[in-house]
Order: structure tokens, then C-alpha cells, then sequence
């Protein structure tokens, strides 16, 4: 066993909000044990704080990453808490919640009652023009369907054809769900995205059904569970007042005692063996321990630790545990010396861009009565959706002016992200004068390119990555993978995985 006296020695992989987060419960797991700690956060980039990324420009607020975050998730939620930052938290303008979706050309609101694309009112969605008449009734046989009796993992795209029918999956919920992933519904793994849809189906025999069911539970949900203040409450996403970036200070405020390695990449880890002094214990401060590359002993002043950190400087970080929060190819890469890591070379990456454009309100000529609108693959347009900024988040933007965020790039249509800026710019510029009007020149526009960002989980993923984490625990104990690639990608998963992780490796190291 290690000495008592001696401090838990972390490395953190990563310092986006995975790993800031792994960091800070590690803080909370050692105060809460009574444990001393030290912890080196590790980052390739120049700074902390992974893709979030708020610019502040004449009185502007633009995220150039992530740009809010579900408010029934409460992980990120108890961070705010935790981080004395609540108070900082704002909600969408509650005059507009109308989204809309292109099809034909046109804008078509979304109808009254539909839930991540599933149809919970039927008379609105009767009314709809977004889907035919053949394509409503295909859709409403989800209630005589049987429900499937295998419990293997499928493809989103296929489960939501098999309920609701192709039309349905490829106007309504393919633009709806696949802008989360970026990704293809046909390829997305259903229990890694969104293993509700599989359980309404088991419990209800109708995804309809189900639900519905869900949505007439969520209000006594939040009632029981939620933290908000009472000035965001009823708001379904949520941001912080001064951006995203007001997490990460506050993290980074809260992490001051860690050490902090940017422009630092880590090459290699690698486990050690404790080598016994006469007259002393393997693994007590005062043992000597083994370099398992060259077979020397290594300085006996140092204390032994399991794992080695080899950073590309060269040096040498010594580890009690490891949280790895690095995308998974770069997990790949440390992981593949010890154990078999297919099931993180299955994980494809999507690149993607977000052009931001301001402008004159009086040059403007448009009203917004909504949030914004989302595109289908089958129009045809270079982006993929656009979020009226200025009418959904009031903060963002000065009273005379517009903001407009247009997204780009989703998996089989990539090469647009790389187009030089003039023509990604102009092209952008002519999708939102065809359809929304706008021939208004910006005051300014803002592209930030994020390459190889949303992780797209294949079918089989929970089961594979499972599979990995029961192998690391037996042949690597104490190291751990956790973030965006494994179970979810929104801000608040990405949270409560680092949370969890934290709490693993404290059960881990104190069994060495």
C-alpha cells in the first residue's frame, strides 16, 4: 500500500469541460475523504476549456463553440451551484419559441406538440404541411404497430422509419435530431442517443404513445429535481449571461491550486513495479520502483506510483490514477499499448462550422417571430440549420442590431467546413437571402471551424464501451476514460461523466 502521509497524485488528459470537470470532483472527492492531492491537468491547445469558446465583440455575445445546454439536465446545473455561478444563468426569450423547418423552400413552423420529433398532439400535426397526407397516416400506424421484442441495439434512422415511417424520420426528425450529432440517423446507435424513444416503445407499444406519457411526467420531473432560479424556470435551454466562457473561469478560478500544462501533449503512460527496500514495504514512501521500459531502479527518494506519464517534452509525470478526456483517436493512441481499442476506432468524428453575422437592425428588413429553423438533407442548402441569436437570447446582442448563428457541415457533406472564408461566407449569404430574404450586408461575420468535434456513436456502442471500461479495469486499474465520445455530448453529460469519473478513481486508488 502507499504511505498515508502521502498525497493522491492525478493526471487529467484533457482540459475542455470533461477534464476541467473531472478535475474539480476530484477536488471534492479528496476534501470529502480526507485526502491530500495533486492534480496536473494536461492540454495540447493553448488554453483551457475545449470547444466552449465565447467571443465579447462590440457589445456582442458569440459563442463560437457550444452556444447553451438543456435545463432539465441537472448535471451542469449542481456545477453552477457548485461554482457560485447560478445567478448567472439565462433562459431563452419566451416570446420566441416558435422553430421552424425548411421544406420546399419554405419555412413551415414546427406543429404544436412535437418532442425531439415525435408527434404528441395529433390534431397539429394533422395540420401540418410538412408531411403528406400518405406520410401522417404511415406515422399514426405507430399505434397498431407491435413493439420489437429483440432488445439488440438498431440505428436511430431505422427505428424511427419502423414507428413513423420515412417521411416523418427524413423532414421531421432527421434535421431536428441528427443537428445534435451532425451525424447520419441510419448510422446512429438508438441506446446511445436517444434510448428513451426504445423504452416508450417497450412500455407503451407506440412510440406516440409513449411520449406523450413522458411529457405529461417531465413538469412534476423538474418540479421535484430542479435548482433554477426562479428567473430561468420554464426555460428549456439555458446559457450564462457573459457565455459559456463563465464556466470555465469559474472552473479554472476553482482549479487555482492545480497544475495547469498547456501546449502539452501526452505520448504515452505506462504502469510501474514497486521494487521493495530491505527493511521497507513495496509502494511506502522510501521504496525504490522499477522503470518498466529500461529495467532500472528509479531515484528511491521518490515515492512509487503506479503509472508513469511520458509527456512529448520528454519528461515524466508520476500518476496514482489517470483520467483520460481526449477525443477518442487520441485515446486510441494511449490505450492501444495495453488493450484491444476497437470499440473507440469505431467512433467516427464530424467536422463542422459556424458562421456568426451581425447587422444593422435597420438595414435588416426582417422580424423574427421565433428562434430559428433547421434543414433537411434532401433541400439542398450549405447550412444546416440557423438560430435567430439575437430574438432567442436577448443578451447576446445591443437593441439596434442582429445576430444570426448559421451552422455547417454534417456527416457526407464535410468539405463545405474547408471552403476559404469568402466562399463559405457567400455561400452561407445565399442561402439565408433565399430563404429567409436577407440581402442586408453584415457588420461583421465570425467562422470558427471546428474539425473532427462530434463524435457519431455506431450501433453497438453502449455495449462496446462497456465492454472497454471492464477491460481497463482489469489490466489498467486507476485509469480511466470518460467524455464527449462516450455517453452523450452535451455539455451537462459531458459533466456528469467527469463527475462520475472522479468518484471511480478514488475507488480505485484506495485500493492500492
Amino acid at each position: 500500500m502507499r504511505g498515508s502521509g502521502q498525497p493522491d497524485r492525478l493526471v487529467v488528459i484533457g482540459g475542455g469541460i470533461s477534464g476541467l470537470s473531472s478535475a474539480f470532483y476530484l477536488l471534492r472527492e479528496a476534501e470529502k475523504r480526507g485526502r491530500r492531492i495533486e492534480i496536473t491537468i494536461i492540454d495540447p491547445a493553448e488554453k483551457l476549456g475545449g470547444k466552449i469558446n465565447t467571443l465579447k465583440r462590440d457589445d456582442f455575445v458569440i459563442e463560437r463553440g457550444p452556444d447553451s445546454f438543456l435545463a432539465r439536465k441537472n448535471a451542469i446545473i449542481d456545477l453552477a451551484w457548485d461554482l457560485g455561478i447560478e445567478q448567472e444563468l439565462v433562459g431563452t426569450n419566451p416570446a420566441a419559441k416558435k422553430t421552424y423547418i425548411l421544406h420546399l423552400g419554405k419555412l413551415h413552423p414546427m406543429p404544436t406538440g412535437l418532442v425531439l420529433g415525435i408527434p404528441t398532439e395529433i390534431s397539429p400535426f394533422l395540420k401540418t404541411d410538412l408531411v403528406s397526407w400518405g406520410g401522417k397516416l404511415r406515422a399514426l400506424l405507430d399505434f397498431v404497430i407491435p413493439a420489437r421484442k429483440d432488445e439488440t441495439d438498431e440505428a436511430l434512422g431505422d427505428f424511427l422509419s419502423r414507428r413513423l415511417g420515412d417521411q416523418m424520420m427524413e423532414r421531421v426528425a432527421e434535421p431536428l435530431l441528427a443537428g445534435i450529432y451532425a451525424g447520419d440517423l441510419r448510422k446512429l446507435s438508438l441506446q446511445a442517443t436517444f434510448p428513451q424513444f426504445r423504452e416508450a416503445e417497450r412500455r407503451h407499444r407506440s412510440l406516440i404513445r409513449g411520449m406523450k406519457a413522458n411529457k405529461r411526467l417531465a413538469p412534476a420531473v423538474a418540479a421535484g429535481a430542479s435548482k433554477l432560479p426562479a428567473a430561468v424556470r420554464g426555460s428549456m435551454f439555458l446559457t450564462f449571461r457573459g457565455g459559456l466562457t463563465t464556466m470555465i473561469e469559474a472552473l479554472e478560478n476553482a482549479l487555482a491550486g492545480t497544475e495547469r500544462r498547456v501546449c502539452t501533449k501526452v505520448v504515452a503512460f505506462r504502469p510501474n513495479e514497486p521494487v521493495a527496500d530491505e527493511g521497507s514495504d513495496a509502494g511506502q514512501v522510501g521504496a525504490t520502483r522499477m522503470d518498466t521500459e529500461t529495467g532500472q531502479t528509479v531515484d528511491p527518494s521518490q515515492a512509487w506510483a503506479p503509472y508513469d506519464v511520458l509527456l512529448h517534452t520528454g519528461e515524466i509525470i508520476q500518476a496514482d490514477g489517470i483520467i483520460i478526456t481526449a477525443p477518442a483517436y487520441d485515446a486510441v493512441e494511449l490505450l492501444d499499448p495495453h488493450l484491444d481499442t476497437h470499440a473507440l476506432r469505431a467512433i467516427r468524428y464530424v467536422s463542422v462550422a459556424n458562421v456568426v453575422m451581425a447587422f444593422d437592425k435597420k438595414d435588416f428588413g426582417v422580424e423574427f417571430d421565433g428562434s430559428g429553423f433547421v434543414i433537411p438533407r434532401s433541400e439542398g442548402t450549405t447550412i444546416t440549420a440557423c438560430t435567430w441569436t439575437s430574438a432567442k437570447w436577448l443578451h447576446t446582442s445591443p437593441g439596434d442590431k442582429v445576430l444570426l448563428r448559421c451552422y455547417v457541415g454534417r456527416s457526407g457533406d464535410e468539405e463545405v467546413v474547408d471552403l476559404p472564408e469568402s466562399q463559405l461566407e457567400d455561400a452561407v449569404r445565399r442561402d439565408i437571402r433565399d430563404i429567409m430574404g436577407i440581402t442586408a450586408v453584415p457588420l461583421f461575420t465570425e467562422i470558427t471551424r471546428l474539425h473532427k468535434s462530434m463524435p457519431q456513436y455506431p450501433v453497438g456502442h453502449v455495449q462496446q464501451i462497456a465492454a472497454l471500461r471492464a477491460r481497463m479495469s482489469a489490466k489498467l486499474p486507476g485509469v480511466f476514460v470518460t467524455g464527449a465520445a462516450f455517453d452523450g455530448v452535451g455539455l451537462p453529460d459531458c459533466i456528469r461523466q467527469g463527475k462520475e469519473a472522479a468518484a471511480r478513481v478514488y475507488e480505485a486508488i484506495s485500493k492500492f
